[in-house]
């Protein structure tokens, strides 16, 4: 891990650019900022891709899948196929394919509709999110919530819909079913849904579960490298060859420096510099810029 970290300058990017052969994008904040993209980043991966740089997107926001996601740059502009995305919520299901988890079992939900469809993507019977948005508890009816006994896991991911229903119904099969497993496809405690501001991230839906459960969760998403597996069987490129450019300290570039890669931290998102700089930071990239595009001016320079 380095003391500190270095300005991206045309020496050293050129440096960075000749040693790494694909570049781990986070979405949120670097690519785009709610359901606008950041300017110059079209351009940007263009040019990384026409030096036949690889490019994969590594987002812990689990509301979308892969192919929601594909859509969304589709959407923007940007041409990127569901092959190239790593989802928290593609890591969920993949957990659980990976733990064998019996096909008798269910899933319950707290998150959004891409957690469910890569879940049966993986054959992976689940329930809840979006369905039970507009559920209500009645306490002063002396409400009882009867839960399923055969859900095998609760999977939480950022949900805007969050509610006491599904709080309760979460709660109950952790602690009531043996064996419940307790997933969080990541603790981010905020993130840009929007353009204009930050919001509460699924940081805010997983303590809530930790509260009443007093367990805590097996995290899938960044910075745990449980997705860099994958990556690696996939694209046949090594952790040094590697460069993870995203805007948070905690989980971008804690997972690349978890996994051995390089790391580039943009200050277009949730971090500032005043934040990297600070003496009780101990999470320092190797290098730091202001946006992606700044990367497309310094190939020219």
């Amino acid at each position: 891990m380095s003391t500190s970290s270095q300005p991206l300058s045309p020496s050293n990017f050129r440096d960075l650019f000749d040693s790494v052969e694909a570049f781990l994008f986070d979405c949120d904040g670097v690519i785009w900022k709610g359901d606008e993209l950041i300017q110059g980043v079209s351009q940007t991966l263009q040019m990384l891709r026409s030096k036949g740089k690889k490019l994969v997107f590594v987002t812990n926001n689990s509301w979308k899948s892969r192919s929601q996601y594909a859509q969304k740059f589709q959407s923007l502009g940007i041409s990127v196929s569901q092959d190239e995305i790593f989802s928290s919520s593609f890591a969920a299901a993949m957990y659980l394919k990976a733990k064998d988890f019996p096909s008798q079992n269910k899933v319950y939900v707290i998150g959004g509709e891409g957690i469910l469809e890569e879940l049966r993507l993986a054959d992976i019977t689940a329930f809840g999110g979006p369905e039970d948005a507009n559920k209500t508890i009645d306490l002063k009816q002396n409400c009882f919530v009867e839960h399923d006994k055969s859900v095998g896991a609760v999977v939480v991911g950022i949900d805007p819909n969050i509610n006491y229903y599904k709080l309760q119904y979460g709660t109950l099969c952790i602690r009531e079913n043996p064996g419940c497993l307790f997933i969080a496809t990541n603790r981010d405690a905020v993130g840009h849904m929007t353009a204009l501001q930050e919001w509460p991230g699924a940081g805010c839906m997983v303590a809530a579960i930790c509260g009443s459960t007093q367990k805590e969760p097996v995290v899938v998403g960044k910075p745990s490298t449980f997705m860099m597996e994958f990556l690696l069987k996939k694209f046949n490129v090594s952790c040094s060859k590697m460069c993870m450019v995203g805007d948070r300290l905690d989980t971008d570039i804690l997972f690349g420096q978890n996994a051995g890669c390089k790391t580039l931290l943009v200050l277009s998102g949730v971090t500032t510099q005043s934040a990297l700089q600070d003496p009780s930071n101990n999470i320092q990239p190797d290098y730091y810029t202001n946006t992606i595009s700044d990367m497309l001016d310094l190939s020219r320079a």
